[in-house]
């Protein structure tokens, strides 16, 4: 292997910074590590440690208590000011439990005694790094992408549907998004926007569902002064502002069936006529709508139109809920830490291992949107650095009681099942239609009918 592959190799690993005087334990811990497919750099003292931070830029930090100079936990206090989010292991000869205690409350992952088994290193290691919040800007091929610089992911299904995402955005269909409420779908709308020919003009968003119906018409297509009681001067409605640029319709299940008819029109003609105008205007808008709704049950139900559906729906892109994104939780939880600096009187930076694995493991039926709030009261009520496992557990506690309807709770299950099976089997779709008792054929079609791809679960 030449320089240049493993260079290559090196950036796919996990990377691990090692910092003891004791240039034997570095030898050892490293050998043990690289190993096991890690990354791993060594520094002999703290001072030369931050040195390497920054170009190294490691997912984890494992660092002696006691060395000259500089100890470990003063390191720690480093790191946490540059880094908030990088976890860091402290190990021992001389640790007792109350020095372990006060570690993790400060912040520290874990804290080990010297000497310890390979295994329990191993262990904690992998640990840490499953928690650590990782963004898409850590991949070096996506620092151009500002088009999706707000989405907070790390997934593959995520992945995938980003790809998908970008690649549809140059054309100029109609797109819907079709989602649980609380996943983010305006944000995807906007990288959309941002990923099209259309990104230097305006972007606007609309909920169907929190306009009144007899203003709805207005909102959208605007009025002349007069045209009604209260309307004293003349409105340009969210099209003609939107003109040249992108129209997002969130909740568009929820439009009254009367104005459906009229956004078709709008939609077929491009162009829009003012309440109280007697002319039209040509408008060249994108439209980008969203649901949370079954809309081929409302078109059977006649509560939406069929064809209205099939102009908005020429692309549909399924987004995720969190509970099928569990690795972006310790990203989007730390995202929102963030967000609250600066807002209490105690500068809370960081969750104890307890509290993500709770974070992770919780069922999140309001999605980012209820993890936000779980997040945002954990930190008001905490009275420590890093927040507990038992702030979490109260602020999921009191979080609104939602239940999905029967077929949402079955379609849940299936999907999930699914999942776990092409995970179980890295995606290979015969061993999984045969832990599943079904043949390929049918087995592909429970995969269409749930949107998986079983390319996204099969690893490297």
């Amino acid at each position: 292997m030449n320089e240049s592959d493993s260079l290559n190799t090196n950036l796919n690993k996990e990377k691990i910074l090692i910092v003891d005087d004791d240039p034997s334990l570095l030898r050892l811990l490293a050998i043990r590590l690289n190993a096991v497919n890690y990354h791993v750099e060594s520094a002999q003292s703290a001072k030369q440690a931050l040195g390497i931070l920054k170009s190294f830029q490691p997912q984890l930090v494992i660092s002696d208590l006691r060395m000259e100079g500089m100890d470990g936990m003063a390191l720690f206090e480093k790191i946490r000011q540059q880094y908030p989010s990088l976890p860091v292991i402290i190990m021992t000869a001389h640790g007792t439990i109350p020095d372990a205690i006060n570690a993790t409350k400060q912040g520290v992952f874990s804290f080990l005694t010297k000497p310890f088994e390979s295994q329990e290193l191993l262990d904690i290691v992998k640990q840490a790094i499953r928690l650590q919040p990782r963004s898409n800007q850590d991949n070096p091929d996506s620092n151009d992408a500002l088009w999706r610089e707000k989405i907070i992911s790390r997934s593959a299904v995520m992945e995938t549907l980003l790809q998908q995402t970008q690649q549809v955005a140059k054309s100029d269909f109609s797109l819907l998004i079709n989602s649980q409420s609380g996943t983010g779908k305006e944000l995807l709308a906007q990288a959309i926007h941002q990923a099209s020919e259309r990104r230097d003009k305006p972007f606007t968003a609309i909920n169907c569902a929190a306009i009144p119906e007899q203003l709805l018409e207005s909102e959208l297509f605007g009025h002349k002064k007069g045209a009604f009681t209260g309307a004293a001067n003349h409105h340009v409605g969210l099209f003609e502002a939107s003109d040249g640029g992108t129209l997002f319709l969130d909740e568009i299940g929820d439009m009254p069936m009367n104005f459906q008819v009229k956004l078709l029109r709008a939609l077929q003609e491009k162009e829009i006529r003012p309440v109280g105008s007697t002319t039209s205007v040509k408008v060249d808008v994108r439209i980008i709508s969203a649901t949370h709704q079954n809309l081929q049950k409302a078109i059977k139900e006649q509560r939406f139109r069929e064809d209205l559906y099939y102009r908005l729906n020429v692309v549909e892109l399924i987004l995720p809920p969190l509970s099928e994104r569990r690795e972006d939780i310790p990203l989007l939880a730390q995202h929102f830490l963030s967000l609250t600096a600066g807002r209490t009187s105690i500068q809370v930076n960081g969750f104890s291992q307890d509290a993500m694995e709770l974070l992770i493991s919780a069922p999140w039926p309001g999605n980012i949107r209820q993890l936000q709030n779980v997040v945002e009261q954990s930190v008001a009520l905490s009275t420590e650095p890093v927040i507990n496992e038992s702030l979490v557990r109260n602020a999921l506690r009191d979080a609104p009681t939602q239940h999905p309807s029967f077929q949402e709770a079955r379609d849940q299950f299936e999907r999930d099942y699914l999942a776990s099976i092409l995970k179980t089997t890295s995606g290979n779709v015969s061993k999984a239609a045969k832990i599943a008792q079904r043949n390929r054929t049918e087995f592909y079609k429970l995969l269409n009918k749930h949107h998986l791809n079983a390319e996204s679960f099969r690893d490297g």
